[in-house]
C-alpha cells in the first residue's frame, strides 16, 4: 500500500465531507464509536523499519468493515520517527507521510473520523522531549499537510508516562498551538495525560489539577483518557476485575469533566472475551451514555493486520473481539 505520490493521495476533497458524518451523529446515543488501528508503529526498536518487516499499514477493507458496523472513528498509531527521521522539524518521509495520507482521505472520503496520533509516549527516538518549540513545529508541519479536512482529529501523543507534570503540560500546549498556527481551526484536538493518560488516576497522577489551564482559542479540545479493566488497568490480561469496573474506573473523570465543564473520550478500552468481561463493557458504556454530555464514546484496542489471536483484536474476522465482543457492544454507541 506504499503511496509514491503524495500530491496524488491528497488530492481527495475534504470540505463535502463533513455533511455525512453529521448525519450519521445524529443516529448515535455517543458521538463517536472506533477502532485504534495499530500496526505502522510496530517494530520500536528498529526506528527507521522496513514496510511489510518491521511495520504494516492498515487494510481499507476491513475498515470498510468496521464502518458497517457503525464505527465512525479510526485512531490511526504511527511512529513519528518515521514521519520526520532523524529530527522533530526535519522534511516528512514522502512515503510514510503518503502512507498515512492515504488512510487519512480513504477513511474521511467516506463521512467517518480519522485521529492522527503518533504512538511516542512523548519520546523521539526512546528519549523524552523536551524541545517543546521542535514539538511545536512538529505539529504545525504535520496539522498543515491536513488543515482542510474537518474530519481530521488531532491527538497530541500516545500516553504520556514518568515525566514532569509540567513538561506534559507544554507539550499539550505547544502541540495545540502549533495545531492552530498551521491553519487547521475546525479539527477537534484530544491533549492526552501522564501517567499512561488513565481515566482512574485522571485526578490523583495530577493531570486533573495540571491539563485544566490547557488553552485552545477554537475551544475544540476533547480531553483523551484510556481505561482497561483489567487487575492493574495495564490491557495485559483477559480478565476484568468485576462486572462494574469499567463504571467505577470512570466516576472520578467523569465528575472532573462535568465540574469543569469540559469533554472527554476514551481513545483505549478493551477486556477480554468472557462473560465477566462483556459485563462490564456494556455496563461502562451504558454509563458513558449516561454522562453523553461530557463523554463523546469510546475507541477499541486495536485491530490491524498483524494482531493475528491477540485477546483484544478486533481484526476482521480473524480477531477474537470481533466474533466475541463487538455484537455486545455496538449498541451502545449506534
Amino acid at each position: 500500500m506504499l503511496v509514491k505520490n503524495v500530491v496524488a493521495a491528497a488530492a481527495l476533497a475534504a470540505a463535502a465531507f463533513a455533511a455525512p458524518a453529521e448525519e450519521k451523529r445524529q443516529n448515535r446515543k455517543l458521538r463517536w464509536f472506533g477502532i485504534n488501528e495499530s500496526g505502522a508503529e510496530f517494530g520500536e526498536k528498529n526506528f527507521t523499519g522496513v514496510y511489510g518487516r518491521e511495520y504494516i499499514w492498515y487494510d481499507l477493507n476491513s475498515i470498510d468493515q468496521f464502518m458497517a458496523q457503525g464505527m465512525n472513528m479510526f485512531r490511526l498509531n504511527f511512529l513519528m520517527e518515521r514521519l520526520t527521521p532523524n529530527t522533530l522539524t526535519g522534511p516528512f518521509d514522502k512515503l510514510y507521510m503518503g502512507n498515512l495520507t492515504e488512510q487519512v482521505n480513504y477513511i474521511t472520503s467516506k463521512g467517518a473520523y480519522a485521529m492522527i496520533q503518533p504512538h511516542n509516549y512523548g519520546r523521539f527516538y526512546g528519549n523524552i522531549i523536551t524541545d517543546v518549540s521542535g514539538f511545536k513545529t512538529w505539529w504545525q508541519n504535520v496539522a498543515a499537510a491536513f488543515k482542510d479536512n474537518d474530519l481530521v482529529v488531532f491527538d497530541t501523543n500516545n500516553e504520556y508516562h514518568d515525566m514532569d507534570q509540567t513538561l506534559v503540560f507544554n507539550l499539550n500546549q505547544a502541540a495545540i498551538d502549533g495545531v492552530r498556527a498551521a491553519g487547521a481551526t475546525s479539527q477537534y484536538i484530544t491533549p492526552e495525560g501522564n501517567s499512561w493518560s488513565g481515566a482512574w488516576t485522571w485526578v490523583s497522577s495530577g493531570n486533573a489539577a495540571s491539563l485544566i489551564n490547557l488553552r485552545d482559542p477554537q475551544n475544540k479540545l476533547i480531553y483523551q483518557m484510556h481505561q482497561y479493566l483489567d487487575v492493574d488497568g495495564s490491557g495485559t490480561h483477559a480478565e476484568c476485575v468485576s462486572r462494574t469496573i469499567f463504571r467505577e474506573r470512570l466516576a472520578a473523570a467523569t465528575k472532573w469533566l462535568k465540574d469543569n465543564r469540559k469533554q472527554g473520550v476514551i481513545g483505549e478500552f478493551a477486556g477480554g472475551v468472557n462473560e465477566q468481561c462483556k459485563a462490564a463493557l456494556k455496563d461502562g458504556l451504558a454509563y458513558l451514555g449516561e454522562n453523553s454530555d461530557v463523554w463523546w464514546g469510546a475507541i477499541w484496542w486495536a485491530a490491524g493486520p498483524w494482531w493475528g489471536d491477540y485477546m483484544y483484536s478486533m481484526e476482521p474476522t480473524s480477531g477474537p473481539a470481533w466474533s466475541g465482543i463487538l455484537s455486545e457492544i455496538k449498541s451502545y454507541f449506534v
